[in-house]
Parts: C-alpha cells; structure tokens; sequence
C-alpha cells in the first residue's frame, strides 16, 4: 500500500516540531492486552526492553516527549514556503533528550497548480535551479547541535505514490539524488544521508551508490484488514519487512525502519508492539525502526479509509 504525502496537510509547525508538541495526557506503557480491564483507549506503543534496537518516532501527538521513550526524533520538511528557523525549537526539544534528528526533506515545488509536474521538477533539480533549496536546508542544519540525518526524496520505487519524484525513472532519481547530497554536503559536513526506498522489488535501480549513502531506510506498516484481504492472515512484522530487506542487504549498511505503523485488532496490535524493537537474527544489519505517530493524511486505494497509527487513540 501506498503512503501519501505529509507536506501537503500538515502546517509548518506540525512539519517542524513533530514531539515538540505537547500531548494532554502523560505517556502510556504497554499494556496487558489479555486483561479484562483494558477498555479503549488502548496503547500501541512499542514495548522497549534493554535489549531493543533504537527506537524513534515521528511524533506530532507528544507521545513519546519523554527522555527515555525515543532516541530519534522524525522531522518532515518540504524545502521551499517553510521557516527554517523553526529548526532551532526541534534541536532544542531534541537535544533535551539526547535524540538524534532524522529530517525527511520533501522536495515539494508549489506552483499556481499546486505543484510543478514530476518532469519539471526534475529539470528544475537536474539544472541546479533548486540547489538553493537543498542550500538553505543544509545551512540551517549546520548549525544545530543535535546529530543529523537527512533523508531525501523517499519511496521513489513506489510509482503509485502521490510523491512527484516517484515517477522518475532510476537514472533520473540518481542524479537528483546524487546532486542534492553534494549540495549538502558543503554545508553540513557532519550528517548522515539516508538513501529511503519504500522496499519493493526493482529498488536496485535507484541505488545511488556507496559514496552517497550511509543508511538505509525502509518502509513498514501492518494493516490488518488488509493483511486479512490480500494474504488471508495477519501478517506479522518480520514478514512485512523481510522482503524489503532482502533487497537491500547487499549494500552492506545500517538500516532503520523509517516509518513504522500498525492497526488492526488487540491480538495484532500486540504481536507488532512486542516484536517491533526486538532484535531479529534474521534481520542483523537493522539498527533502528522510527514509528509514524499519526493518522494517514490520504485514504488508502482500496476502501480502508485512513489508518490510525496512532498509540494512543480510541480504537
């Protein structure tokens, strides 16, 4: 399934200070799902034990504001009509913390249409016209005192996505990718890049090569109503990621989950909050999984509505 755009619909602030916001309620902790007395609301937060990989969160709701919940804090940012500065509040909320900053920048081009079209864009990129983009980014980004990474243009093997630079052939993609990390590169030398393909098969050819890539990223989510109509059972989390990592191993770097959800009933929700944080033999060169606190913004193809990764709501 698809995962649609959040530039579009959330406001800057939302974009920006993602955990910096604050929630009304206290953190919740895993609960014993098997209990009589738990009721909705119920919480599909993760279970995080010593033994767990790093665990982070895009997390506009608050749910994971405190010290210990996350270690990685998830920033979504178009890179033109945002303020930047806005920057300095997440590095401050983040370094709090001691978080790690994971900024996606989607390179978004508003236009009287809404956006340019894939092909525009691209030329636009490939000409250097958008170079400044990636500039103002990286600066600003320089100068904040958290550790970074810089995640750009994700899930471009997803030709379905309402991303523009989804529909560019794998050629196209590295070169706009290979072009936006150099521009990075000379001003902020310190970051890590990830290179974040959604996990379908053909990702290879969007592989912008070793020197531009330090992390991998990937794209997980559990439905069940899906798992239930397209497979005929739930699905579990080691069967959602291991294709996707299969076809990414071989390039011999670290790979987080970059986006993370599940929903469905107590017994799936479980399944996933238990083992997504868990080491995985199976799966060695996964250091970190970063869940999406927060509703679809699109409806998914299909009649699922907008699914609710959210761990704490009414279900």
């Amino acid at each position: 399934m698809n995962r649609k755009s959040r530039a579009v619909a959330f406001s800057v602030a939302g974009l920006l200070l993602s955990g910096t916001v604050l929630a009304s309620s206290s953190p919740h902790a895993i609960l014993d799902l098997a209990s009589p007395l738990v009721e909705t609301p119920f919480s599909k937060r993760p279970l995080l034990t010593a033994t767990s990989i790093r665990f982070g969160a895009y997390d506009p709701n608050g749910d994971f504001r405190e010290p210990s919940s996350s270690e990685i804090e998830h920033l979504f940012l178009p890179w033109e009509d945002v303020d930047l500065s806005t920057l300095a509040v997440a590095d401050a909320y983040a370094r709090d913390r001691g978080r790690t900053l994971l900024i996606t920048v989607e390179p978004w081009s508003w236009s009287r249409d809404w956006r340019l079209s894939s092909q525009d864009l691209l030329t636009s990129i490939l000409s250097g016209e958008r170079d400044h983009n990636m500039a103002a980014v990286c600066s600003m980004a320089a100068t904040l005192k958290s550790p970074v990474i810089m995640r750009w243009g994700q899930e471009m093997d997803e030709p379905e996505n309402r991303f523009s630079w989804s529909h560019w052939q794998g050629k196209e993609f590295i070169a706009a990718y290979q072009r936006m990390v150099a521009v990075c590169r000379k001003h902020l030398r310190s970051a890590q890049y990830m290179w974040s393909p959604k996990g379908n098969a053909g990702l290879e050819a969007f592989y912008p090569g070793d020197e531009f890539v330090d992390i991998v990223g990937l794209s997980v989510f559990g439905l069940q109503a899906y798992d239930r109509d397209t497979a005929g059972w739930d699905r579990t989390f080691s069967q959602r990621l291991a294709p996707g990592y299969s076809r990414v191993k071989g390039y011999n770097k670290p790979i987080m989950v970059a986006e993370l959800g599940y929903e469905g009933d107590q017994t799936y929700v479980r399944d996933w909050a238990e083992n997504v944080a868990r080491p995985h033999a199976e799966f060695p060169n996964l250091v970190a999984v970063v869940y999406f606190n927060d509703r679809e913004i699109y409806p998914w193809p299909g009649g699922y509505g907008r699914p609710d990764w959210r761990v704490t709501h009414v279900n």
